[in-house]
């Protein structure tokens, strides 16, 4: 399972703000989704032109600007240069592996999260960057694929329901990122799922594979840390700014989102502590069970140990032993092997060593 994170390849001495895709490389078109609302109409437009979504930034209403395809380099710089959006913001939307932040601007608001999806197949947690821009009257979202967690927000505009078309843009920003936090949830539910499975093949029958489970979820878990963790500081920062673009209605919904970042974060660490457990209960069973085995064997070396002395003795070819020419000698050499070999089992077994 491939986790580690790979900073992407650019030339040494680039000019801050040079437009470098760095991530997986993606071969589909851009698709850019504009939904435009108040609290009485909604437009939806579907396009690959960035120019058609250029009105809407002076638009009276709210706009959400959604782009899947960061890849598209040229396509991110047009739509920099009609928003106004630095060329390092631009820089950090097209470079993958930023960590989640936010950064306050004059004329918006830049957020970059980490949005997952569980990958069946391969049977791992796909990161994916978001990066938001939130405006006055607008809220741009660049995504690096086609697919994505805000299905429910959409739906929640198209029917009205509740209050975000009543509300600005900036409740639409903590939608989205109240949608990437909740679906944090789902993917601690399938790694519950996976630890308690190994827990119960951990005491029932431990495999050399079940080393391997513990391993991948560990890395799992360590891999779903390293995005939970630094988006608290990125809540609480737009919770201290004095921001005209975030609403005081608005910091109260905010809150509720960082406390299910805390309940995130609650959980990942339990359940690095249980794999943390799970290894040292794996390695202390194997190292039991090669001490017992250790123990059957040298309790069997140490019983043969005077059958082989006796053995050893009438198994000398000297001419004169008084038993060789005894009758009962092979007889009586076996009773006296046999007796041994009973009184040291009778002892083992009163000293509980077997």
């Amino acid at each position: 399972m491939g986790k580690i994170m790979h900073l992407g390849s650019r030339k040494a001495g680039d000019a801050p703000g040079t437009l470098i895709h760095i991530g997986k490389k993606h071969l589909v078109e851009p698709k850019i989704t504009v939904i435009d609302y108040d609290a009485e109409n909604l437009q939806e437009l579907i396009t690959e032109n960035i120019e058609e979504a250029y009105p809407f930034k002076d638009s009276e209403t709210v706009s959400w600007i959604d782009i899947c395809g960061v890849h598209k380099v040229d396509l991110i710089e047009k739509i920099g240069t009609h928003f106004g959006i630095h060329p390092l913001v631009l820089e950090d939307i097209v470079h993958t592996d930023q960590r989640p932040k936010v950064e306050f601007f004059d004329s918006y608001i830049y957020i970059v999260l980490k949005m997952l999806h569980y990958d069946k197949d391969k049977e791992e947690i796909i990161a994916e960057q978001v990066s938001i821009v939130l405006g006055s009257n607008f809220v741009i979202s660049f995504q690096e694929v086609i697919g994505d967690n805000f299905d429910p927000v959409r739906d929640r505009l198209r029917s009205s329901k509740g209050r975000i078309r009543k509300q600005g843009p900036d409740y639409l920003a903590y939608a989205l990122m109240d949608s990437i936090v909740d679906n944090y949830f789902v993917m601690l539910e399938k790694i519950g799922e996976n630890v308690e499975t190994l827990d119960d093949e951990l005491l029932d029958k431990p495999t050399p594979k079940t080393l391997e489970d513990i391993h991948h979820l560990k890395k799992e878990v360590i891999f779903l840390r390293k995005f939970v963790w630094p988006l608290r500081e990125v809540v609480s920062s737009m919770q201290r700014e004095e921001s005209p673009f975030i609403k005081e209605t608005t910091s109260i919904f905010l809150k509720d989102v960082y406390d299910h970042i805390i309940q995130v974060m609650d959980t990942i660490e339990s359940y690095r502590d249980i794999l943390s457990t799970m290894l040292d209960l794996y390695l202390s069973t194997a190292s039991n069970k090669m001490n017992e085995i250790m123990k059957v064997l040298t309790i069997i070396a140490t019983i043969f140990i005077p059958l082989t002395f006796v053995a050893g003795i009438y198994g000398m070819n000297f001419e004169y032993m008084p038993e060789l020419k005894w009758h009962w000698g092979y007889a009586a050499a076996w009773g006296v092997m046999l007796t041994v070999a009973f009184i040291m089992l009778a002892y083992f077994r009163k000293l509980k060593w077997i």
